[in-house]
């Protein structure tokens, strides 16, 4: 399955209104990982590209056939340049230190509270429960 002519010249606009130029771009091909037994081992499919000016390196390797490959690698190369020209990069640490946060183990002292709180509602729930008729 071929690109259509409509997406490759979008993708070349988008090219010139980033500043972006082929001769900026370092391409290579490399064989893919994963499944794929002999197949995988003798076709370069998957894609690297480099952009030296920003030092944005992308690896791509979605399809089966290279030419999507470069393709998918080329838009994906061009969103993370225009991440970073539009300042959105502060957001995106903002948004992985938060997550970093919310998934680091808890302290000594929140793992007490959190355990004393527990001892008190369990006994709430006993004092809740039938006289036995003992």
């Amino acid at each position: 399955m071929a690109i259509s002519t409509v997406k490759q010249k979008e993708l070349k606009l988008r090219m010139k209104r980033l500043g972006v130029s082929e001769t900026e771009i370092d391409e290579k091909f490399i064989r893919a990982s994963g499944s794929g037994g002999q197949k995988i081992n003798k076709t370069s499919v998957c894609v690297y590209l480099k952009h030296r000016p920003s030092g944005i390196e992308v690896k791509c390797q979605k399809e089966r056939s290279q030419s999507l490959n470069r393709f998918f690698a080329r838009r994906l190369l061009l969103d993370k340049i225009e991440l970073r020209q539009k300042g959105f990069i502060k957001a995106e640490r903002q948004r992985i230190s938060k997550i970093r946060r919310q998934k680091r183990k808890r302290s000594q002292r929140a793992k007490e509270k959190i355990l004393k709180d527990k001892k008190i509602q369990s006994e709430k729930k006993k004092l809740r429960k039938k006289p036995s008729s003992e």
